[in-house]
């Protein structure tokens, strides 16, 4: 290896919270990694430093930050397989290159994206070239009609017979799926002979063409399948839509494994905070404290702002940055919790010359009654 390496330098680097500082180390570490042997990279001791360095930076850094970063570190064989996985599990436009292109990405990890994941994650995915089978089959078992939808445009993906039939048969109550199966390279001619009973006038014809179907024996089996239909209409379930469950659910699990990468610090609640994602604030000082992410809850929606101070000095957050903790979560949460000035000066009595373990048994106690 010629590439020469300071690890003490870029440690020092990684934890400065000056953004100029995060981008050097930023360009320095994407730029040695892309010159180093893969070899070297795959040493024990450089894969673990590697990996410690890039965890840091992540956890920390603004979102900018990690934008670049997923943009440059995306088509990286290299790449950390902890810091790709948080990375995935991002917001969309940090994640969107990696889930695309990370090389890293296995298909046990598409998977679980797919579960662990927002809507729009599990449409990337869909759209993730060269796809495989399992991870087509478990798109395929949810049946979430958008990302059916960006499956039935992937002309890469490894769709099988099995598969393709399913996805005609989903586009009889998915109108979006019909354009591109209709000219998807995997669809047969037999299967062209079913979507043609649901699609408009213009595919028909197009199928009809591709695959010289005859329109009048399709148009009399088209004439049943409508009065099927109109039989069933009162039948059928309602497309179920996301909830923000959905997004509280991800963002628990980045939590958790930016705590089992040993990343998930006090200051972390301050970027959520500065992102405006308040479930993603409740899910890391609920982690950090142990405590129960309702009870949480319960303390930032009530008209005391004591509860929010006692779990803040439980983890060990100072007090000067609680009035900005509090002073963010009012604005994002409808001016809770309430109390008004006289709330911030009780508050202030949370970061008294007690432990920490002794603000969290009051927290737990005092938040049972709210």
């Amino acid at each position: 290896m010629t590439t020469a390496i300071d690890p003490h330098s870029l440690l020092m680097l990684a934890r400065s919270r000056h953004p100029a500082d995060r981008e050097r180390l930023l360009e320095d570490m994407v730029d040695y990694c892309g010159q180093a042997e893969l070899d070297d990279l795959n040493a024990p001791a450089m894969r673990e430093m590697i990996g410690s360095l890039f965890m840091t930076l992540v956890a920390e850094a603004e979102r900018d930050i990690r934008r670049r970063l997923a943009e440059k570190i995306a088509p990286a064989p290299w790449a950390p397989q902890a810091l790709i996985n948080v990375l995935a599990l991002d917001d969309i436009e940090i994640a969107a290159p990696v889930i695309s292109a990370s090389p890293v990405l296995q298909d046990h990890d598409l998977i679980r994206l797919l579960v662990e994941s927002t809507l729009d994650h599990q449409i990337a995915i869909a759209r993730r070239g060269r796809l495989s089978s399992p991870v087509i089959e478990a798109i395929l078992k949810q049946e979430e009609p958008a990302v059916l939808t960006a499956l039935a445009g992937n002309d890469t993906a490894d769709i099988s017979r099995s598969a393709m039939e399913k996805l005609v048969d989903h586009s009889r109550r998915v109108a979006a799926m019909r354009s591109p199966l209709a000219r998807h390279p995997r669809l047969s001619s037999d299967l062209a002979q079913r979507l043609y009973l649901w699609v408009g006038q213009s595919l028909r014809s197009a199928l009809v063409g591709r695959f010289r179907l005859d329109p009048a024996a399709l148009d009399a089996e088209l004439a049943l399948a409508v009065r099927e239909a109109h039989a069933a209409v009162d039948g059928m379930p309602p497309i179920q839509t996301r909830q923000e469950a959905e997004r509280e659910s991800m963002e628990a699990r980045l939590v958790e494994k930016l705590a089992e990468g040993g990343q998930l610090k006090p200051s972390y609640l301050l970027r959520a905070l500065r992102e405006r994602r308040l479930s993603l604030f409740v899910a890391a000082i609920a982690r950090l404290g142990c405590f129960e992410p309702d009870h949480i809850r319960r303390a930032i929606n009530s008209e005391h702002p004591e509860l929010l101070a006692l779990a803040c000095a439980a983890i060990g957050v100072d007090r000067g940055a609680f009035p900005t903790i509090l002073e963010a979560v009012r604005e994002l949460n409808n001016g809770r919790p309430g109390g008004g000035d006289e709330g911030i000066r009780r508050a202030g009595g949370a970061f008294g010359h007690f432990k920490a373990d002794i603000a969290g048994m009051a927290f737990r106690q005092a938040v049972k009654s709210v």
